[in-house]
């Protein structure tokens, strides 16, 4: 199965740039390799994420996203601690997400 995955920071907060931004994509690789899924796509703005994933169907997609905000926050907030104090809360990512099935007819 494939999935567009789009997830954004809290309050669209700009905090993933200078550098944040490919530290934040080599962690995503990183996931995808420990949980076994592939990454075809990757685009990581300021403000938001954008992914092509490729998984097995038997794994569900709420648990991927929740592998990958919850365990890349973790990483984020340790490899960068001062994100906490440009976002309230502590929280990286808005709790909400976009996941939209990918065919080869729409992957373009």
């Amino acid at each position: 199965m494939q999935y567009h995955l789009v997830w954004c920071t809290k309050y669209r907060t700009k905090v993933l740039k200078n550098g944040i931004d490919t530290e934040c994509k080599e962690m995503l690789q990183n996931l995808a390799e420990e949980y076994k899924f592939q990454i075809l796509a990757m685009e990581v703005m300021p403000d938001h994420i954008h992914l092509l994933v490729d998984c097995k169907p038997q794994f569900y997609i709420s648990d991927m996203i929740k592998i990958m905000k919850g365990n890349h926050a973790r990483q984020m907030f340790l490899a960068y601690p001062e994100l906490k104090k440009e976002l309230w809360g502590g929280h990286l990512w808005n709790p909400s997400y976009c996941a939209i099935t990918v065919s080869d007819r729409s992957r373009d």
